[in-house]
């Protein structure tokens, strides 16, 4: 690990951007880790065209557009409601504190991990326009109860919505359209994300940015914060990965995510430097 990366852990600068490719370090989990993976399921399930069985987002849109919302959210339900545990990693998030988590992707490990460890925390989800027209997030606490606002120690982020507690879901290509005719300036992050970002970086974990959706959402969230910036990715980036990196300022950390994980094991942010700004 770096060590201008160590010492900013340690000193509790840095925002967790979780994705999807946090779910492989366990091998065994059932869970789907790559968009890919989960349109496959999707698709196993109701016909798209062969064209598109491939695209995540535009295949839930097919299914939306033919078979009703109600059907891509029990699908996606059917997904994620898997029994999977939280692996070393998320017990390292729920253990350290940090004031914001970015969890950006539809399981419900990270909170089950801070549901286990216990402590003082919530969760903020983007939710869908074609189901909460007018409206970009809820919040939650623990328990799952529905919230106007709160603050909180620990506030999870949830920028595609997740599993739980209420199944709230941005996957098809009109979810994302909403969301980023509006993006640019800001509408619809979270003004607690907005401002726990502003003097901490990010670090990105299990996730990719080879397309420009991935792209779009870690730049408009990472957007004002203060940096640095790392992501653990391995060798193989493709070229549009690389100019993202460049352009970004992320310095990438070539190092396998579990041997990452590994190396976090007696890393533990100092309690004073992990309260919220």
């Amino acid at each position: 690990m770096p060590g201008d990366l160590h010492e900013a852990l340690a000193a509790g600068r840095l925002i967790p951007y979780i994705g999807p490719g946090v779910l492989a370090l366990d091998p065994a989990c059932p869970l789907p880790a790559t968009p890919e993976a989960l349109v496959s399921r999707l698709v196993a399930r109701a016909a798209v065209p062969h064209k598109i069985r491939g695209n995540l987002t535009a295949a839930a849109q097919f299914i939306e557009n033919f078979k009703h919302r109600k059907t891509v959210n029990t699908l996606m339900r059917d997904a994620f409601a898997v029994d999977a545990s939280p692996n070393a990693l998320h017990g390292w998030l729920a253990a350290s504190g940090f004031p914001l988590i970015v969890h950006a992707w539809y399981d419900d490990l990270v909170r089950a991990a801070l549901a286990a460890r216990g402590g003082d925390w919530g969760l903020v989800q983007a939710v869908s326009q074609a189901e909460h027209y007018g409206t970009w997030v809820h919040y939650f606490r623990p328990d799952g109860v529905r919230v106007d606002r709160a603050s909180w120690a620990t506030l999870v982020y949830e920028p595609f919505g997740a599993l739980h507690p209420a199944c709230n879901f941005l996957v098809s290509d009109s979810d994302f359209v909403e969301v980023l005719t509006e993006i640019d300036i800001q509408t619809p992050i979270p003004r607690e994300v907005q401002a726990l970002r502003q003097d901490r970086g990010v670090l990105f974990l299990g996730c990719r940015f080879t397309t420009q959706l991935e792209r779009a959402f870690a730049r408009q969230i990472m957007k004002r914060s203060h940096g640095p910036h790392w992501a653990v990715l391995p060798d193989t980036k493709t070229r549009n990965e690389s100019r993202f990196l460049s352009e970004q300022s992320i310095t990438p950390v070539v190092v396998d995510l579990a041997a990452f994980t590994h190396a976090l094991a007696d890393l533990t942010p100092a309690p004073e430097a992990l309260v919220a700004s």
